[in-house]
Parts: C-alpha cells; structure tokens; sequence
C-alpha cells in the first residue's frame, strides 16, 4: 500500500461528481409526456425525487473503490469499457438501495415520514406513486447493467461481465439478501432475539447490498480475480455491511432527526430489536470498532495493490456522526 496520505473528500469528490451527473442522465430523463420518454410525468418526478440530491452513495462509492483495487494493466480501450461497467454498477447499486428505502418507509411496513431530509415518497406522492416508483427504480438498476453490446466497438462491456453484474446484484437484493433481511426484520417486531439471530438479520437486511456493492466493483476487471483476494473482498464487505448497521443503530438513539436526515429514536419507538437494545451502548459502539479492524486486517490479507479508498471508506462508515 503507498505511504503517500489518502485523501477521501478529494476522492470521494470526483467520485460522487460521475456518480450524480450519470443518476440525473440516466434516472427518468425527459420532461412532459412525449415519444421518448412515455411515463407518467408524476412517476418520473417521483423516480427522480428518490433517487437525486441525497443520500451517502455509500454504495456507488464501495463499487468505485473496488474497481479501483483490481485494475491490471488494462490496455485503454479494455479499461474504459470497464470503467463504464463500473459506474453503471456504480447507478445500480444506489437504485436498488433506493428503492428498497422507498418500499421500506410506506406504512405497510416502517410507516415513515422523514427520508434523507425530506419527506418520504409515500409522503410526497402517495402510496400508489411510491410503490410504482420503487417497482421502476429496481427494473431500471438492471436495464443499466446491460446496456446494447456492439462487437465492433473495442470498449463495450463485455456480455460476460454485464451478466456477472446481474448475478451478483440480484443475489444481493433478493430473498436470501435485501428482502430477506427486511423479511426477518418485520417479523422479528417485539421479539428478543440472540445476537446471532440479530446478526443473520443484519447481514441480509443491510450487509447484502454493501457487500454485493463491493464485488460488483471486483467484477469489473480484466481478468478473474484471484481466489484468496475474492473472499479477502467478501470478507472485507461482511464486515463492514455489519458494521454499518451497527453504527446506524448507535445513532438511532444519539443523534436527532435534522443530523441524521431521517426519524430518530423509530427503532425504540417501533419495539425492532438493535445491537444497542441487546448488547448495550457501550459494546455496540466497541463492536463497531471490532468490525473495522476485520475489514481492515481482511483488505491487508487480499495483497491487492490499491486499497486506499476501500481503507478510507471502512474508517468512515464506523466513525460517520449520521
């Protein structure tokens, strides 16, 4: 790893510019209702809403930060190919994170008001518009994931990789990811569970998605990447898909509404059961910093030569303030 200091904000900065300016091109562009854009002007504006001009884009950012870490010596036209699968990669992630936010926050399950600042979808545009925006932002992830493939041109996203892609997003987002967790979350209302119980929930419900966000960015790469560095990046986004909700659940009950962008203290209120209703404040918080060094310790063993930002973006996620 270079000794040189890794600057995050200036990264995460140019990042987070190609991260947003692709969102806004590529999430329901078009105004009124006209031949190419034929939606509902009241959908796209709800697709919009979710989506831009919030959020951490923790997610695009880990697949960014992956990518990085397994670039080979790619010819330039192999390198922009990937580079675009990337990004992409990069939207997806974020939409389906989006949209499992949106279908979380309607009454029929979080029956939340406050998202990212703001009112929530179901809020904004009531919950037949929310529901449909939700439905759109998932198919929309994996429209992005394939996009037309030219032979001819040299810097297309290879068929193999765009299906890679698919996979691995999928798996994340599915039922024995994303929804199974929030599955298990819903019916785990009231209930005490163990640590373990609580741990599985966790690494579903919120883990999936961070850890897929991670080999989604590894997937972008000329060649396979090796065995032993592939489950280092497994391990590497387990922890600090765990650690994340860890946080999040200290946070529930230090920080307010207006730091955290969204409802505090909900978890109490709604009787869910978190890492700090069973182990205490204090063990969570000491936890948090357990998961780190396994991240940490998981990316030093992956003997990927650039993993600065994955470093930075782990110490973030544990020592966040929101």
């Amino acid at each position: 790893m270079s000794s040189v200091a890794f600057d995050l904000n200036h990264w995460s900065a140019q990042q987070l510019a190609r991260v947003e300016q692709a969102l806004s091109d590529w999430v329901a562009p078009g105004g009124v209702v006209d031949d190419e854009h034929p939606a509902p002007a009241a959908l796209r504006e709800a697709m919009r809403y979710a989506v831009l001009d919030g959020g951490k884009r923790l997610r695009p950012l880990l697949v960014l930060a992956a990518r990085e870490a397994v670039v080979d010596r790619e010819p330039p036209d192999v390198a922009a190919g990937l580079d675009d699968a990337a990004l992409r990669a990069a939207c997806a992630a974020e939409l389906i994170h989006a949209y499992s936010l949106v279908h979380d926050d309607m009454p029929c399950m979080d029956n939340d008001v406050l998202r990212r600042g703001k009112p929530t979808v179901h809020v904004q545009f009531g919950e037949a518009q929310a529901l449909l925006a939700g439905d759109a932002l998932q198919a929309l992830a994996f429209e992005l994931l394939t996009p037309e493939f030219d032979a001819l041109d040299a810097a297309a996203i290879p068929p193999a990789v765009q299906a890679t892609l698919c996979r691995q997003l999928a798996q994340a987002a599915g039922y024995q990811g994303m929804a199974g967790g929030q599955a298990i979350d819903l019916a785990s209302i009231g209930l005490a569970l163990t640590e373990d119980q609580l741990r599985c929930m966790h690494r579903l419900k919120t883990g999936a998605l961070l850890q897929g966000s991670v080999m989604l960015g590894a997937a972008c790469s000329r060649r396979c990447v090796s065995a032993a560095a592939k489950t280092a990046l497994q391990t590497y986004g387990a922890a600090l898909g765990l650690a994340f909700q860890v946080v999040d659940d200290i946070l529930d009950v230090t920080a307010d509404s207006a730091t955290l962008g969204k409802t505090a203290g909900k978890d109490a209120a709604q009787d869910k059961p978190t890492y700090v209703s069973l182990l205490g404040l204090d063990r969570s918080q000491a936890y948090a910093q357990e998961l780190l060094a396994q991240a940490l310790a998981a990316l030093d063993a992956s003997t990927l030569p650039n993993t600065q930002a994955l470093r930075a973006l782990a110490d973030m996620v544990v020592n966040r303030c929101s």
